[in-house]
């Protein structure tokens, strides 16, 4: 079994990367999380190049990162909300998910013919409304052909962290169980 967790905190220590870690032990099996803030992926650069070729025409670790996409069983979008989006680098990087875009509506492709299982973490310091981020979220795991589990948000981090919310941790370990029987 092979995970993709696309990482929107530019916090190593923080409440997205201690959900992604809780979800990582209970998932088991081979995981590659890409960092948006940390791995040095640029953003698309709309050059049009997928809207007649597979892949992209910027070349760095998303190529890596493509191939990882087909192959892979579960992807994972993970971010803190800033403004009631996930983060702009994360948003930055999933920009390169353009080429399954065109791949579908312009080249008239599937994009990724293996169908996947996904899931959503969001976290937010404050309270605010968590609709745009998933909506987007969702959007972009469609593009990659994945069918989303379920939704694991929490709010109000920066007075209770994370890893003090046995609530919040049960529902990431019942994500892992569910994305481990599909």
């Amino acid at each position: 079994m092979k995970t993709l967790i696309f990482n929107g905190s530019p916090r190593k220590k923080g409440d997205t990367m201690e959900m992604i870690n809780t979800l990582k032990e209970e998932l088991g099996g081979e995981i590659r999380v890409v960092n948006a803030y940390h791995d040095g992926i640029r953003p698309c650069i709309d050059c049009r190049w997928c809207f007649k070729n597979k892949g992209c025409a910027i070349k760095d670790g998303m190529q890596e990162i493509f191939s990882y996409i087909e192959e892979c069983d579960h992807i994972v979008m993970a971010s803190p909300i800033y403004f009631g989006e996930i983060s702009g680098m994360l948003l930055a990087v999933l920009s390169r998910l353009q080429t399954y875009f065109s791949a579908r509506y312009l080249r008239k492709e599937e994009p990724v013919p293996k169908k996947k299982t996904g899931g959503i973490l969001l976290a937010a310091g404050s309270f605010g409304p968590r609709e745009k981020a998933e909506s987007t979220a969702r959007m972009l795991l469609e593009q990659l052909s994945c069918e989303s589990a379920a939704t694991v948000y929490v709010d109000g981090t920066d007075k209770k962290p994370v890893k003090e919310r046995g609530d919040v941790l049960e529902e990431i370990r019942m994500l892992a169980r569910t994305l481990k029987k599909d």
